[in-house]
């Protein structure tokens, strides 16, 4: 009984044994037999040529053809893929780029350049930047040409970066004070080249010259009015902010108290020097550089120097001894 159950197991797996298949490999041969599927591997695929006889296939050894069978196999699949051929549409389907569409701004309408930036926000920061720009530089124009500010900023409002240009066009237009300025300067360099640094030899200037007013009404520089009598001379006022006091200007409006000796119409005059540390009354200039000078003051019947820089002194009066 037992034997006749063995016969029927043996003949049963006999009937459930895959069919045998045939493959035209390309070297030329033919293989027929069952197809071992748990043998694939990457060196190939077994089959069962026999019940003892078995031979394996190396995947590049079978068609095209078969190799696309083998891979609608899920188990064999993954092997046989590096060897199929893959046609040039194919490779071109698999490499082709989609472009997916993407927003885009829209271009804005042609027109000219100013219409350009007016119709754009950034285009009206550049447009109002560029007119604060040429505001200020009508301001800077009118300070550097002595204009009024006011006049020069409204013709440049009026008229962008054309006002500016035709103002900096214009010569400079200097104030009386500033005028005067200029002229003791340029007198006290014509001074300068005939004059010696220790005894400077000009004559002082007169008791009745008349400077002009400064804004306002206040005379920086004048002579006073004489008493009715006559008896003293007038006081000379120079102050600072309508002078430049320095070497050459002092050499230049003081000649007369440079010197040892002194003539008779200037032996009763003496120098006021209002400076930042106190007010001092001299007789002479005694020694002078570039950034400072020397009084010789009385006091009594001792006279001392005084050293005195530019940069301290507000107001310097020529005035008679007796004078108020």
């Amino acid at each position: 009984m037992r034997k006749i159950i063995f016969i029927c197991l043996a003949l049963l797996l006999c009937e459930l044994r895959a069919p045998a298949e045939t493959f035209q490999l390309l070297d030329g041969k033919t293989v027929t037999g069952e197809v071992l599927l748990g043998s694939a591997n990457d060196n190939g695929l077994q089959f069962r040529i026999d019940d003892n006889q078995y031979e394996r296939v190396p995947w590049s050894n079978f068609t095209q053809n078969d190799l696309k069978k083998f891979q609608q196999n899920p188990k064999l699949a993954a092997l046989v893929e590096p060897f199929i051929e893959i046609s040039q549409e194919e490779k071109l389907r698999k490499t082709e780029v989609k472009i997916n569409p993407v927003p885009r701004l829209e271009r804005p309408e042609a027109r000219s350049l100013v219409g350009a930036l007016f119709s754009s926000g950034l285009g009206l920061a550049i447009m109002l930047l560029l007119y604060a720009a040429n505001l200020y530089a009508g301001y800077e124009v009118a300070m550097f040409r002595a204009r009024p500010a006011a006049v020069v900023c409204g013709v440049s409002a009026v008229l962008p970066v054309i006002g500016p240009i035709i103002f900096l066009s214009l010569p400079t237009v200097l104030d009386p004070t500033r005028a005067e300025a200029a002229a003791v300067e340029a007198e006290g360099a014509s001074a300068e080249a005939g004059s010696s640094d220790s005894s400077p030899l000009a004559p002082a200037p007169s008791a009745t010259h008349h400077e002009p007013a400064a804004p306002g009404g206040l005379h920086i520089s004048h002579a006073e009015a004489a008493p009715a009598g006559g008896a003293l001379p007038a006081t000379q006022i120079f102050q600072r902010g309508a002078y430049t006091f320095n070497r050459r200007f002092l050499e230049t409006k003081f000649a007369g108290f440079f010197g040892v000796v002194r003539r008779d119409a200037e032996k009763d005059m003496i120098l006021v020097i209002k400076a930042a540390r106190g007010e001092y009354h001299g007789t002479r200039i005694s020694r002078i550089s570039a950034n400072d000078l020397h009084l010789q003051v009385v006091k009594g019947a001792a006279s001392e120097e005084v050293l005195i820089p530019f940069t301290e002194i507000k107001e310097i009066q020529i005035k008679h001894k007796d004078a108020p």
